[in-house]
């Protein structure tokens, strides 16, 4: 309130005595700048900011100094302010704040108070800090503040990374490259849920909208239908500059599609049928007949996307499903080549089953994507055909491939027996020689399947030390192929001891097999029974970066230091836990490893699991 009747005060001089503003010059901050209450001050002050001379200067202090005297102020009564010397910041005595309050001790704030132009040694600045009040701080030449698009773009990628999660890296090596449990890659690559909410973040900033428009577009889900297809065109036609994000593309072929009873379906019967707490009322699907063919999908990835590196086929999953169609139905009895798409290095194949039924289909394939480098193909269901359809189509792969991620058998359970559909491929061919003859012209190679020790033998009589390219090699057992076994003897699972035995056998061949493959670095194989009464006694064996892990016998041992010397186990314990005996005389196991991943596995300790496991 003083402040306020001081300014108005100002004016009413200004009339009295016929002074204009112009008498003096006056900051450009005066308007926020508490009033001195000395003249010493005010005259240090114009002789700062002023421009006039020594004279006028002096003329001009005198003048202001009467001008606020209570004398000439009539509407400002009681005494004049007190000198600066009789009342400091630091006599001040703040109140006691009451107990009750959140915070009883109250925070003192900045004391060193500082121009933000002087330099630190300037003594005047530091004498009159406190003597101006903060709201007077000069506001010259001050240095604008940084806003968000003046943050480097590093900041800004990591900003965005932890919006939209996890990305894939296309230029990056695939999971086949580095292993582990938890490795991701192109097959389980999945496009953000949230991207059409966290869309509007590319209004933020013009830098924002590239980067978050690079994010969205970057993995695109496309129906392989005939009207599908075009929807793709006719938005990329519109939206010229989002081709170039593009570097993943899903296409997904429909192997279902509602039926109707109109002949001509309207509007209101193209709806999706309801949905009730009891299920589907009236719903009538048939196979699809507006799905795009082969020819026509690659025609829009390679004319549309000239950036796309990574490309997804799901053939979909249903009883007799329909076979997706390469191209048109023509006269000719000779089939076209597929168009060539020429930036696709890596390719995934989901449900292959309904897309490469013949090794001829590959062929269709491979010619259409000639600098293809990694291969994923998974089936959803396992059958004899999978294995003799993708038997024949090893048999030709390509040289140019170096990546295969191979999974023809995703159901990780134990088995009582081996099925009747794997002994019809027993009948035909052994399946582990056509998979090591084309492992041998690989870099990395995952598979998940069936195998036996037999794999890694042929591995080694096909593979040249000089020449092969060979550097990880991870199998996922889902059973060990063993040749004139009972049916009661050819199952999997913690507790069939035969089954332990092939997988004893299985590592012996594979660390066999690294005497002639000197450039494997990594070698994993594990068995998965996601219904095992004990996960961590899944057995497996690793061996990376000279360390080795998992089960281990003498064999084992002996065999690993006569191949590759310098390798050696984390641990080597010799039993799983605590061992004892129930009522029941069932085996009961206090493991010592809860939580944590075990590093060692002694084989003979499975033999006390053969007659029933109790866990406590």
């Amino acid at each position: 309130m003083m402040m306020g009747k001081r300014t108005s005060a100002i004016f009413e001089a200004d009339d009295d005595h016929g002074m204009s503003s112009s008498s003096f010059e006056t900051p450009s901050h005066a308007h926020t700048i508490h009033m001195p209450r000395t003249g010493a001050y005010l005259q240090r002050d114009m002789s700062i900011d002023g421009d006039e001379d020594d004279d006028n200067e002096g003329s001009a202090t005198t003048e202001l100094a009467a001008i606020m005297t209570t004398t000439s102020t009539p509407v400002t009564p009681g005494p004049s302010s007190p000198p600066l010397d009789q009342a400091k910041p630091q006599d001040f005595v703040p109140p006691t704040r009451p107990s009750s309050t959140p915070f009883p001790n109250a925070q003192q704030g900045q004391t060193d108070i500082r121009c933000l132009h002087c330099q630190p040694d300037c003594q005047d600045c530091s004498d009159d800090a406190m003597a101006m009040s903060p709201a007077a701080t000069p506001t010259i030449d001050q240095q604008p503040l940084l806003g968000l698009s003046a943050l480097p773009a590093e900041i800004h990628e990591c900003v965005l990374d932890h919006l939209f999660g996890y990305r894939v890296s296309t230029t990056s090596p695939s999971s086949l490259s580095i292993p582990s449990v938890n490795a991701r890659s192109w097959s389980t690559a999945l496009r953000h849920s949230r991207r059409k909410e966290l869309s509007n973040l590319a209004l933020v900033t013009p830098l924002w909208r590239y980067l978050v428009q690079a994010r969205l577009f970057r993995h695109i889900k496309v129906k392989a239908t005939v009207s599908g297809c075009n929807e793709v065109v006719q938005f990329f036609t519109a939206n010229q500059h989002l081709r170039d994000f593009v570097k993943h593309i899903e296409i997904w072929f429909p192997v279902f599609q509602p039926k109707f009873n109109t002949p001509f379906p309207t509007n209101s019967s193209l709806a999706l049928p309801t949905v009730s707490p009891e299920g589907i009322s009236s719903a009538q699907y048939g196979l699809p007949t507006d799905n795009a063919t082969l020819e026509e999908v690659f025609f829009l990835v390679g004319n549309s996307f000239s950036e796309v590196q990574v490309m997804t086929l799901e053939g979909g999953e249903r009883k007799k499903a329909p076979r997706v169609q390469f191209t048109l139905p023509t006269t000719s009895s000779h089939m076209r080549e597929l168009p060539e798409v020429k930036t696709v290095r890596t390719l995934i194949i989901k449900s292959q089953w309904n897309i490469i039924r013949h090794y001829k289909d590959w062929e269709y394939i491979s010619n259409a994507l000639p600098n293809l480098e990694e291969w994923h193909g998974t089936y959803a269901k396992p059958k004899s055909k999978s294995y003799l359809s993708m038997a024949g189509t090893l048999e030709i792969l390509d040289p140019k491939i170096t990546k295969l991620n191979l999974s023809l058998e995703t159901d990780y359970r134990r088995e009582m027996t081996c099925p009747p559909y794997y002994l019809k491929v027993c009948e035909q061919l052994h399946w582990c020689d056509k998979m090591a003859k084309a492992a041998s012209t690989l870099e990395h190679l995952s598979y998940t399947g069936r195998v036996c020790h037999t794999f890694f033998d042929m591995l080694a009589r096909y593979s040249n030390p000089r020449t092969t390219r060979l550097k990880t090699i991870d199998i996922t057992v889902k059973n060990c192929c063993r040749q004139n076994a009972q049916w009661n003897e050819s199952g999997s699972g913690i507790t069939d001891m035969h089954f332990i035995s092939a997988f004893e056998q299985l590592v012996l061949g594979g660390i066999r097999c690294l005497e002639r493959l000197k450039s494997v670095n990594l070698l994993r194989i594990r068995y998965v029974d996601l219904d095992s009464p004990v996960p961590p006694l899944n057995p497996y064996f690793l061996i990376k970066d000279g360390w080795c892990s998992g089960v281990w016998s003498d064999d084992i041992v002996a065999e690993l230091n006569r191949v590759r010397p310098d390798a050696r186990f984390e641990a080597m314990a010799e039993s799983f836990g605590e061992v004892g005996y129930n009522k029941e005389n069932r085996l009961v196991i206090s493991p010592d490893f809860p939580k944590s991943r075990v590093l060692s596995l002694k084989l003979a300790n499975y033999a006390m699991l053969s007659g029933g496991i109790s866990i406590v």
